[in-house]
């Protein structure tokens, strides 16, 4: 059999080819040097490969000899707008090695003159798979070469099949590389994130480290945590450009972007990448971060208990490089969860402290301090009345006297109940909406009070709620310019949510920003709120009146085997 035998120059081909993938790990050389072999072994001239990453999208990586018309301007015709193959093989039409009759490229260059095609004109196109799995096209073309036979065509598959199971194992060995890699910066985010938590103040300070740690120690571009319920979103916090925020920014969700369970409720199961996708392009048309290639989403749990939220991860280019790092952003996001489920507890177990030391205050001032106070004003009622008997130089001072000791004992006396009033508030013991209104009334406001519901509420959420209302009324009493205020109490199943409303004053938009950065009322309601896992809103105009709602779970998100649960909050 002579050496000219198709045959045997079909094997020589791919055993060359074949070794020349083996030689390299690097993709875009591998390529490069692929095609100059095929078109050395083939009598080809000219060859060029496109790598498809998602449907619509595509990357020119190699070539050569590309003709003058087609190189211009640093091979700009090739890298802008789409043709034929590109086309079909988006559409899944591109099965197998194909003639093309006309190329989009080359009608162009000649249409707009680019320049000299070199006498090409036709080429063949033929797409590069492993198994399943689409990389992109190769094309190869010759000077006056019309149309490629049969067995062209089969020698070209065979050629792209070895291409495309090349690149497979390139990009298996650079996701191991990319895996192994961000489990040790995982490590070192751990450890620097964990030193960080055990001296943290508050929920609010710990969020904005977990963003900044996470662009030191990760290359993503966008990091955001998210809180969607219902038909709202809240964005926490945010890393982009380099730079942490915590917008605390609140906007609603259309139907399509919701993340849902099959109850209606917030789900803490994965995110679809579609639904991860519609989130990340609420945000873009929100402008809190620019266009994203795409995004991926995983819930916020702590140990698979306790649904924080969403962690969503923004790429800025294309490619699969998001599969690799999923088993590592899940282990990111349920580390995050278990953080903030740790300060959570801790923020809960310092306000209990702090609860059961106002209440022993209260007994002891009640027992000691108070009942001394009242002994007081009966001992100078009786000395009073003792007088009576006294000659009258010495009755007319003492009187006096006696009557400056009632004076300040009975201040006293209304000073101490005050005290003790804030410390435990009576009006507690009465419900939740019997001591806002006694609270608001003292402060000379009119305050018309509704409630929805009958529920139980937990000393905690109800004493959150109450700090929360107590603070309310204090700004409507002191900023709103208006003696009416309205006090919803909405009670359901699974939440409570309480609404103070009043038709005054109004913020305007520049100080209200000012209020959202700077407050510490507002500070201290919202993390008052969000340390039970619940929400804080402010809606004020100007001139119009201020809102304030409180929305607080009365049941933990949970998930068990089996689906997921509610556990209700008790008091520990």
């Amino acid at each position: 059999m002579s050496n000219h035998d198709p045959h045997i120059q079909e094997l020589i081909t791919l055993k060359t080819i074949a070794e020349t993938l083996n030689e390299s790990n690097e993709l875009a050389p591998m390529l490069d040097v692929v095609i100059a072999k095929l078109l050395e072994l083939t009598g080809l001239t000219t060859g060029w490969l496109f790598l498809v990453e998602d449907r619509g999208t595509h990357e020119f990586v190699a070539s050569r000899n590309l003709p003058p018309a087609l190189n211009r301007d640093d091979n700009e015709p090739m890298r802008c707008g789409s043709c034929w193959c590109l086309e079909r093989y988006d559409d899944g039409r591109l099965k197998n090695a194909v003639n093309i009759l006309n190329c989009k490229r080359l009608d162009n260059a000649v249409r707009y003159q680019w320049g000299d095609t070199e006498g090409i004109t036709h080429h063949a196109t033929v797409p590069l798979r492993s198994g399943s799995r689409r990389f992109g096209v190769l094309n190869v073309a010759a000077p006056g070469k019309l149309h490629f036979t049969k067995e062209e065509l089969a020698l070209l598959e065979s050629v792209a099949y070895q291409i495309g199971s090349a690149i497979e194992r390139m990009r298996l060995y650079a996701a191991e590389q990319r895996r192994a890699d961000l489990f040790a910066r995982l490590g070192e985010y751990s450890s620097a994130l964990g030193a960080y938590a055990s001296q943290a103040v508050n929920r609010a300070e710990l969020t904005k480290q977990v963003m900044s740690l996470m662009g030191r120690y990760f290359d993503w571009p966008v990091a955001v945590l998210l809180e969607p319920i219902g038909n709202e979103m809240t964005l926490r916090a945010l890393y982009s450009g380099g730079q942490t925020t915590l917008p605390h920014a609140q906007f609603p969700l259309p139907e399509t972007a919701r993340i849902r369970s099959g109850k209606g409720k917030v789900s803490a199961d994965p995110v679809s990448a579609e639904n991860a996708q519609r989130l990340a392009d609420l945000l873009v048309e929100q402008g809190w971060i620019s266009s994203i290639t795409r995004a991926v989403a995983v819930p916020l749990a702590a140990a698979g208990d306790t649904f924080f939220g969403l962690l969503l991860i923004g790429y800025d280019h294309y490619g699969d490089a998001y599969r690799a790092d999923m088993e590592v952003i899940e282990a990111l996001a349920e580390h995050i969860g278990i953080t903030l489920q740790r300060i959570r507890l801790e923020e809960n177990r310092r306000e209990l402290a702090r609860m059961d030391e106002r209440n022993r205050l209260a007994r002891d001032l009640h027992d000691s301090v108070s009942q001394t106070l009242f002994s007081l004003v009966m001992m100078s009622k009786g000395v009073g009345g003792m007088l009576a008997v006294e000659p009258h130089e010495q009755k007319s001072m003492l009187q006096d006297t006696i009557h400056d000791i009632q004076f300040l004992s009975q201040s006293a006396l209304k000073e101490m109940r005050e005290l003790i009033m804030q410390l435990r508030p009576p009006g507690l013991e009465e419900g939740l909406m019997t001591g806002l209104k006694q609270y608001g009334e003292r402060l000379k406001l009119h305050v018309s009070s509704h409630i929805s519901g009958i529920q139980d509420l937990p000393r905690i959420v109800e004493e959150a709620l109450w700090r929360i209302g107590q603070e309310a009324l204090n700004n409507v009493s002191k900023h709103a310019d208006t003696k009416e205020v309205t006090v919803v109490l909405t009670l359901q199943e699974n939440d409570v949510e309480l609404r103070i409303e009043d038709h005054g004053r109004g913020i305007t938009k520049q100080r209200l920003n000012e209020l959202t950065r700077d407050s510490i009322g507002l500070s201290s309601m919202r993390e008052r709120a969000e340390s039970l896992g619940g929400q804080f809103r402010l809606y004020s105009v100007y001139r119009e009146g201020t809102i304030i709602e409180v929305l607080l779970p009365l049941r933990v998100r949970s998930t068990e085997k089996g689906g997921i649960t509610d556990d209700p909050i008790v008091d520990r």
